[in-house]
């Protein structure tokens, strides 16, 4: 069995029952009060006073008749259009809320499409979800880097492999002779927040390269966008997004992975269940899979 229940509204301290909202929400689709009475199955005089009980408690108008028939005047559209935007922040509750890195939320958008559960997908960076994580906003964290589930000692679930790739310029003729680490010496480059570059930075000084980064940036398309609008200008962007030079791909794989905060809720294992025995549909996007799904 399901059960849903039907929610009311307080405003100005004085509550106000689903009937009331629902009336004027079928008032706008017939522009009649007679139809709107029979489709709600109620009383003509019934409908009357649910309507003039509200109106005299709110000290307002809700509806107006004329020749078209009847309408919601300007303050019961109001009333109305602040209810719907209510009952849509309370029926998010029902979704699985996903937060996450855009390549992750990303590939999950792909693989939904196939699946049928209701879910909320958004993306933000793997800091700011955490937060949101905290707050109890979040059912399951989609991370793009493991670095924070493994700074905060959470229970993550890998998914997919990726690397990162050295994009630059298209005409920039430097990028076909960097076939060595060394080629990368003194090269400027663009930083993302929140990505996997880490991994990138650490191999380059760990290998005593000299780079310089001249610019950092929130996201990895802005940061795509400004190096193919740049003479000399390189970022390491995730392979799995964007098609680039390999140089650093064994030392920049690392795992996207998902972290249910919410096990309880249903669908929330079921969902990660789902994207763990998805490995083609991932290798398809781009990313190395966790597990062959061919035997």
């Amino acid at each position: 069995m399901k059960f849903k229940a039907e929610i009311g509204m307080n405003v100005d301290g004085k509550k106000y029952d689903y009937n009331l909202f629902k009336t004027l929400e079928t008032i706008t689709e017939t522009f009649s009060q007679r139809k709107a009475a029979n489709k709600l199955s109620i009383s003509h005089s019934v409908l009357n006073r649910r309507i003039k009980n509200a109106e005299d408690k709110l000290g307002f108008q809700l509806v107006q008749s004329n020749k078209s028939g009847t309408e919601l005047t300007i303050k019961g559209n109001e009333l109305l259009k602040k209810y719907l935007q209510y009952q849509d922040k309370i029926n998010e509750v029902e979704k699985i809320m996903i937060y996450g890195g855009p390549i992750t939320i990303g590939l999950l958008e792909y693989l939904n499409t196939d699946f049928s559960m209701d879910l909320g997908l958004y993306s933000c960076s793997d800091e700011n979800s955490y937060s949101l994580g905290e707050r109890g906003l979040v059912d399951i964290l989609a991370l793009d880097d493991p670095l924070i589930g493994f700074k905060k000692d959470l229970e993550f679930v890998p998914i997919a492999h990726d690397n990162l790739v050295l994009i630059t310029n298209d005409k920039n003729l430097k990028n076909e002779n960097i076939k060595y680490l060394d080629d990368l010496n003194d090269l400027k480059f663009v930083s993302v927040n929140g990505t996997a570059q880490r991994l990138a930075w650490q191999t380059l000084d760990d290998n005593d390269i000299n780079f310089n980064i001249i610019k950092t940036l929130n996201s990895q398309y802005d940061a795509f966008k400004f190096v193919k609008n740049s003479k000399s200008a390189y970022t390491f962007l995730n392979g799995s997004f964007f098609k680039g030079n390999d140089i650093l791909k064994r030392e920049t794989e690392h795992i996207i992975s998902l972290v249910p905060l919410n096990k309880d809720k249903e669908g929330v294992n079921e969902f990660i269940d789902y994207v763990l025995n998805s490995q083609e549909k991932i290798a398809k996007q781009g990313f190395k899979p966790m597990k062959p799904w061919k035997i």
